[in-house]
């Protein structure tokens, strides 16, 4: 491979090689020969969570051996396969997921092993369909870990400090049609009034917004129709007008979400597959969770920060996820509010105001996404992720020489 920068490129990778094997017996045979390695999808972190000085594998030629399994009701893929590629083979079934992120172009192992999300009060992070991933462990060895081992919760979201993962197998259900709704300019004060109502009111939720506005930008619906013959009307919230703006997107970019229903597959993800994700790569991003308890205070206290936040802001996303028991999960054991910020390429200025926006948040115990930008060190990290040292004592049995470890985890798990 020549490229040796992530999707955004704001970081280059310090690999002496980035190798691109086309069979898991490759990946097996690179990972027995090289004393450091690391895994690498499609480049969608923007932090140095996938480095290391070693090699770098790159697990995107794999053919994606998308095996589905209506007895089990499950999916099995190689782990560089994109969930764009995934979730539309499984529409061509008749299946579906319970959820995607916004993008499906990230990879199924890197999306999973960061804990990665979609949205939804009853939806857990896409790593909670896991129900078993098979990896190459640091002597080579081809292994399969699923849900009758105890180990299952720590590799779900494994940062990838346990092996190469080779193929992740998902949970699947009947496919299911869904209708997005959007509703412009909601006043702050009006969403926080009622932060759990506007958050309950779709099967998945998403506020735009610029926190120095005294408006949320857009609010998205997104509603699970399921076997309905008629959609239902469109929500009530905010007293204001539900509109069509079907014009007013580029069709090249996201997906349609003008009120009128479609499958899952063209609906729950932001963006299109065929067009450029996000702001296509021109932009930094991070993001934090905390308790839903919590949301309204930390929304406040960003609020307050609105003038130092919004000069180096494209548009911040938040979005509710499920409890789960995923130990090095950001939603472990509690439900939470997720505070996203898609930056401009502003990387000086956006360094320094990352402390500032955790310490605004400090007393609302923040946990940051894996593959997002944050400052936090060790320390903090594991006072917030309560089986992070369990964790750690895991991780050697799967690689006794360190040999997927590096600076990234060294930095916030602590030296191994």
């Amino acid at each position: 491979m020549s490229t040796t920068t992530n999707w955004a490129g704001n970081l280059t990778y310090g690999a002496e090689t980035i190798l691109q094997p086309t069979k898991v017996a490759e990946v097996q045979e690179l990972v027995a020969r090289w004393p450091r390695v690391r895994a690498l999808g499609t480049r969608h972190s923007f932090t140095d969570i996938a480095d290391t000085p070693g090699a770098l594998i790159n697990l995107t030629a794999l053919e994606p051996d998308i095996q589905i399994d209506p007895t089990s009701m499950t999916v099995s893929v190689t782990g560089g396969t994109s969930f764009g590629v995934l979730i539309n083979e499984l529409q061509k079934h008749g299946f579906a997921l319970h959820n995607t992120g916004s993008l499906p172009h990230i990879s199924v192992a890197g999306a999973t092993a960061t804990g990665t999300h979609g949205s939804g009060d009853g939806n857990g992070i896409l790593s909670t369909a896991i129900a078993a991933v098979e990896l190459v462990t640091a002597d080579g060895s081809l292994v399969t870990v699923d849900r009758s081992s105890d180990d299952l919760p720590a590799l779900a979201v494994g940062l990838g400090a346990f092996g190469i993962i080779t193929r992740v197998t998902l949970d699947i259900q009947p496919s299911y049609v869904v209708r997005q709704d959007v509703y412009r300019f909601a006043p702050w004060e009006t969403v926080l009034a009622q932060l759990d109502e506007v958050m309950a009111s779709a099967y998945s939720v998403s506020l735009l917004a610029d926190f120095a506005s005294p408006t949320v930008a857009q609010v998205w619906l997104k509603t699970r129709l399921d076997d309905s013959a008629e959609p239902p009307p469109a929500p009530s919230l905010f007293g204001g007008a539900w509109y069509d703006d079907a014009e007013e997107l580029n069709p090249e970019n996201v997906n349609q979400r003008a009120s009128v229903p479609g499958p899952w597959s063209q609906r729950m993800p932001h963006f299109r597959l065929d067009g450029q994700p996000s702001n296509g790569g021109d932009e930094l991003q991070s993001e934090y969770y905390v308790a839903r308890e919590h949301g309204v205070g930390a929304l406040a206290a960003l609020r307050a920060l609105g003038a130092q936040i919004s000069p180096h802001l494209l548009i911040s996303e938040i979005r509710s996820v499920a409890a789960d028991s995923l130990w090095m999960s950001p939603a472990y054991e509690r439900d939470v509010l997720c505070l996203g910020f898609t930056w401009r390429m502003h990387p000086t200025d956006v360094a320094a105001l990352l402390p500032v926006i955790e310490n605004a948040l400090a007393p609302f115990a923040p946990r940051p996404h894996w593959g997002k930008l944050f400052h936090c060190d060790a320390e903090v990290i594991r006072d917030r992720f309560d089986r992070s040292d369990d964790f750690r004592a895991l991780q050697p049995r799967y690689d006794p020489q360190g040999k997927f470890w590096n600076s990234f985890l060294d930095r916030t798990l602590g030296a191994r």
